[in-house]
């Protein structure tokens, strides 16, 4: 972060005369085609390795300037660059000035220039949705005789119309007529037909897009205008969630009757959109429906899609409705539905696909039904799901990959929803791993890994097949070896939790010693860490550190090595006994302090570590809080009030005298806290760049001590 802010700072031109965004600049700037080309083609790779609003602001208004006064190749390179760089448009600043170099162009008498101009402000609709200038020019441009500006007007219509409702509410006459119209090709319809599925803004404005659509698909009943009717129809319906289940009975109804194969499959896989979106909207006849269809068709590859659908329907609300008896009615039981005959029927089937989701089925209806009896179906989907095992993990092909997946998820599943039945599924998952391919292995590795998490109960049994299978694996240092290694050396540390024996140490590091690379053994020391097993990761840690080509990553490993110390000092706090856990702070805390002056020393001026550096300082001041708080506890017993606080505090009109002195130190502690949820929350809003995970972990700090605050100013009865 410090290199990017380091490019605009003025003291520092010896640093921005060889950066690379001064090569770009003076790039654009060049008098040469080819050099101004390949300058803008750069820019995507510069805003994803320096995300800052200055940069890409300056950088946006330096485009723009091509792109106003360079030919059709430029302005078409800077569309793309554009198109690429969309997360990175919110932060441009000078909105106007871009937006208005840009549309200059428009007023071109080239069509051309034109027609990228519409793609431009089209891939811009999401910072400039209610610009009028680029409505009108976008309504006007849809009547033009050239088709290739019409074509980039139908592209940037339906880019604003999911952006602005008014844009919406104003062209969906226009598209409509346009439709409608006996002029416009048919080519140009099935281009304007998309449009329809972003006017889902209001009630009245959904409905006249679905009378248009509804009247589309009766009269051309063209393979191409059924297709693109109906999937627009859907788009529509899971937008606006008005009509969805009419929509399901449309395409159930193509389904069903229509005989075309291309239609059929689009229906399903519109099917599958709605099941994914809105499953409540299924009713029982339509799953019923569905289900007729898949036992009638004797094509393979339409029954896999109606399986993929119930197989979706199967794990949410939908099931429940399927099986459910209504006041009145006599509803169906599990053991002799037509869903459970199907999946039945499938899940040995010789299509891997089409067993996979028939087990799929099986299992979320055993999951998902309460009812006692239902032994018959826990048993096909046991055997299902071990038939599946043993077919797909003796093959290394993509599709036989995909299908375990299905089933090692469905595995986690039943252990989860039938706890009776996961010493069964550990024990399919231990035989068969000992005579799997490798890419098997790991994802049957990730499987133990996640009932393990599941059921802590499991972990000591798979420990022993676990640690035999670990001694003899490893022979070569092939990629999926290595990634096996990693695998199963999680499990290991899931099932042991967070204690691990001299024995299974010994084991680990002899096996890491003799086939490992210093990679791989980095990625068990950081699994050890993500489980826990702080004293496992620290001496993996101390083995790295002679084997780095840097000062850098040695101070980088020795920090991890000390922080795992660190938090290693933690785990001996015991719950009412303060004087240990004043003991294991403080020995926590040397060795924090440690790890953060190596840390330090293993930043470097283009990776400089700032976020790690502030998280861990967080961490040492949140310890000394911590630590300080119970000492403050502790003065209650040391120094309790004087015998006249009584009266001090009937004195002062304040109750919280009667404590002592406590009282103020008290205040002092959440003032701690308080500053430490603030300091926590800028780390937060500074780290917009982080990934996801980082961000999520990090906000939930605030949060707690907030709670914390709350708890204590509740206490003490202080604002």
């Amino acid at each position: 972060m410090l290199c990017g802010y380091l490019l605009f700072s003025p003291c520092s031109h010896r640093f921005l005369s060889c950066s690379p965004v001064f090569v770009l600049f003076i790039g654009l700037r060049s008098g040469k085609l080819g050099e101004q080309c390949e300058a803008v083609v750069r820019f995507p790779r510069l805003f994803q390795k320096y995300p800052f609003p200055i940069l890409i602001n300056s950088a946006f208004l330096k485009l723009a300037d091509v792109f106003r006064v360079g030919n059709n190749f430029l302005r078409l390179c800077v569309l793309k660059v554009t198109q690429q760089s969309e997360k990175h448009l919110e932060k441009i600043l000078n909105v106007d000035e871009f937006v208005k170099r840009i549309f200059s162009v428009i007023h071109s008498n080239d069509p051309v220039a034109r027609a990228i101009t519409l793609r431009m402000l089209g891939s811009l609709a999401s910072i400039i949705p209610e610009r009028k200038n680029a409505h009108h020019s976008i309504r006007q441009s849809l009547d033009s005789h050239d088709n290739v500006e019409v074509e980039a007007a139908v592209f940037a219509a339906a880019n604003f119309s999911a952006q602005s409702k008014d844009f919406a509410v104003g062209i969906c006459n226009k598209i409509s007529e346009m439709i409608q119209g006996l002029a416009t090709p048919v080519d140009l319809k099935l281009k304007l037909i998309p449009i329809l599925q972003h006017m889902h803004h209001d009630a009245i404005l959904a409905s006249s897009a679905r009378q248009l659509l509804q009247q589309l698909v009766t009269s051309y009943p063209s393979t191409k205008m059924v297709i693109v009717s109906l999937h627009t129809f859907t788009l529509l319906a899971a937008s606006s969630l008005v009509d969805t289940p009419k929509q399901i009975q449309l395409l159930l109804q193509y389904l069903k009757n229509d005989p075309r194969k291309a239609v059929k499959r689009l229906a399903i896989q519109d099917l599958k959109l709605l099941a994914n979106k809105t499953p409540h909207t299924w009713s029982r006849e339509n799953i019923q429906a569905l289900c007729e269809c898949a036992l009638q068709t004797p094509y393979d590859s339409l029954k896999l899609g109606m399986l993929s659908v119930l197989s979706t329907l199967s794990g949410t609300i939908a099931i429940k409705h399927y099986f459910s008896i209504a006041s009145g009615n006599v509803g169906s039981s599990p053991r002799s539905s037509d869903l459970v005959r199907l999946a039945q029927e499938c899940c040995y089937h010789n299509n891997r696909g089409i067993a996979a989701h028939g087990v799929r089925v099986l299992t979320n209806i055993t999951v998902s039904c309460q009812e006692k009896d239902l032994l018959a179906l826990e048993q096909d989907a046991v055997f299902g799901l071990e038939s599946l095992l043993v077919l797909c993990s003796q093959d290394d092909s993509p599709g036989a990959q995909a299908t375990l997946k299905i089933a090692l998820n469905c595995m986690v599943k039943l252990a989860k929803g039938r706890p009776h039945l996961s010493q069964s599924v550990v024990e399919t998952l231990l035989t068969q791993l000992h005579s799997a391919q490798d890419a098997a292995r790991i994802l049957m590795c990730h499987c133990l890994a996640a009932i393990a998490m599941q059921l802590p109960v499991l972990g000591d049994g798979m420990l022993g097949d676990l640690m035999e299978l670990y001694k003899v694996i490893g022979r070569s240092a092939t990629d999926k070896q290595q990634e096996l290694l990693v695998s199963l050396a999680t499990v290991i540390f899931v099932a042991s939790q967070k204690a691990l024996s001299a024995e299974v140490k010994a084991v680990i590091k002899q096996q890491l010693e003799s086939v490992s690379n210093g990679w791989t053994v980095y990625r068990i020391a950081r699994q050890a860490s993500r489980m826990g097993n702080h004293d496992m990761a620290r001496e993996l840690y101390q083995s790295l550190l002679t084997q780095v080509a840097s000062e850098h990553f040695y101070f980088w490993l020795n920090s991890l090595k000390e922080f795992s110390h660190a938090e290693q000092c933690l785990t001996g706090l015991q719950e009412e006994n303060y004087s240990s856990a004043l003991s294991c702070i403080a020995e926590s805390l040397k060795f924090y302090h440690k790890g953060i002056a190596s840390l330090t020393a293993a930043s470097t001026p283009l990776n400089p570590l700032s976020f790690q550096c502030e998280f861990v300082k967080l961490r040492i001041d949140l310890l000394q809080a911590f630590s300080q708080l119970i000492c403050t506890c502790n003065s209650l017993k040391t120094s309790p009030p004087p015998a006249i606080a009584t009266t001090i505090a009937m004195t002062l009109g304040n109750d919280l005298q009667r404590c002592g002195r406590i009282s103020n130190q008290m205040k002092q502690s959440m003032e701690e806290f308080r500053s430490l949820a603030s300091r926590y929350g800028d780390l937060y809003q500074a780290s917009f760049d982080a990934d996801s995970a980082t961000l999520r972990n990090v906000e939930l700090y605030p949060k707690l001590l907030q709670s914390f605050l709350f708890f204590g100013s509740s206490l003490l009865n202080v604002e």
